[in-house]
């Protein structure tokens, strides 16, 4: 099994990358999705004979804790999963579902965002309110991000070269969309992210963690779906300097965007402060994704008075290769990361597995 199609579903795109041999041959984006079939048999067409296909599905739940080979059962479970979802997993269905009306016999496998941190520790994904709501409505932290966290950690082992499960790191996934995970022996025990994307980091668009108490005031004069709109869509970055893009807000000297990245770093500094405590010995801090493989300015910010922990960075290197940025006790690197390679060796790995 030679050829592997990477698919990414989205609500109003699809992103693909064909892989030889685990090496990237083709990618592209089909945007503004309106019929996923006719879409995809066109990528189909475009990277020609496929040996399997593999799926990023955003939400699995508490149902699937690693990558699985998808089958009828599969489809309804992820069907199952929409209230959890119901932006992503529907768009996750209509691509597996093209591909299987497409090319029958062809392998799928779906690889969940939510998968790698099923180990939490049950203090860390249950919320303080009834234990009734979790029992029955689903109610926990799941996290996402989980295969970029996955990709660079492994990457980390390679390049710190002692096994994963012998390291203990903190991987910051800091783009758009940003995440935390404290990673203890090679396994996630927190995360920042929670029941939705919406926990945790100011992102882009996103607020991050707010006083809950603020929507039930707000919808006092405001529709329950307005807020939700601001709270996606309307907030992070682009609510305090109106812009989602940082490496515009870094050009600018105003109050607004100044403030921003402040906001920002106080907040990554706050979750690196509260994993570095609870993994108690760290031996890597990771850097990844947009805002954290380019922005030396938030990376420098991020580690500012962390003893042992200086920045010093390597101008020889280029920025598309891993980076050691630090020579002291704990390393701080740049790994540039790649969601869809990870997927494609874990369809990999797990079709040969099956033989």
């Amino acid at each position: 099994m030679k050829r592997i199609l990477v698919l990414n579903s989205g609500s109003s795109s699809i992103k693909y990358k064909f892989f030889y041999d685990l090496k990237e041959v083709k990618s592209g984006v089909i945007k503004e999705v309106k019929d996923y079939h006719s879409n995809i048999e066109m990528i189909l067409k475009e990277v020609g004979e496929v040996d399997a296909v593999a799926h990023r599905v955003v939400h699995g739940g508490e149902k699937f804790i690693n990558s699985v080979i998808i089958n009828d059962e599969v489809i309804e479970d992820i069907k199952d999963l929409i209230p959890l979802a119901s932006l992503h997993n529907p768009a996750n269905l209509d691509g597996i579902l093209s591909v299987k009306k497409l090319l029958p016999n062809i392998p799928q496998v779906a690889v969940f965002d939510t998968s790698f941190h099923q180990t939490l520790p049950d203090y860390n994904y249950i919320y303080p309110i009834s234990y009734e709501l979790y029992k029955n409505k689903d109610i926990r932290k799941y996290g996402f991000h989980g295969t970029s966290h996955k990709y660079v950690a492994n990457k980390a082992s390679e390049i710190l070269n002692k096994p994963l499960n012998e390291l203990n790191l903190i991987t910051c996934h800091l783009g758009n969309g940003s995440s935390l995970c404290a990673i203890k022996n090679g396994e996630s025990i927190n995360t920042s992210m929670g029941f939705s994307p919406l926990e945790g980091l100011m992102m882009g668009t996103r607020c991050g963690d707010i006083d809950p108490e603020i929507i039930f005031y707000l919808s006092k004069f405001m529709e329950i779906e307005s807020i939700s709109v601001m709270l996606h869509k309307e907030s992070g970055f682009k609510g305090i300097a109106g812009d989602n893009n940082l490496e515009n807000i870094e050009k600018r000297d105003d109050k607004s965007a100044k403030l921003a990245i402040e906001m920002f770093v106080s907040r990554v500094r706050k979750y690196l402060g509260a994993y570095m405590i609870e993994l108690g010995r760290v031996d890597g801090i990771v850097f990844t994704a947009g805002i954290g493989e380019n922005s030396s300015l938030i990376r420098e910010k991020i580690t500012e008075n962390l003893e042992n922990y200086k920045i010093v960075i390597d101008k020889e290197k280029n920025k598309k290769n891993n980076i050691i940025i630090s020579k002291n006790k704990v390393k701080v690197m740049v790994i540039p990361t790649n969601e869809e390679l990870q997927i494609a060796k874990e369809a990999f790995n797990l079709i040969k597995k099956k033989g």
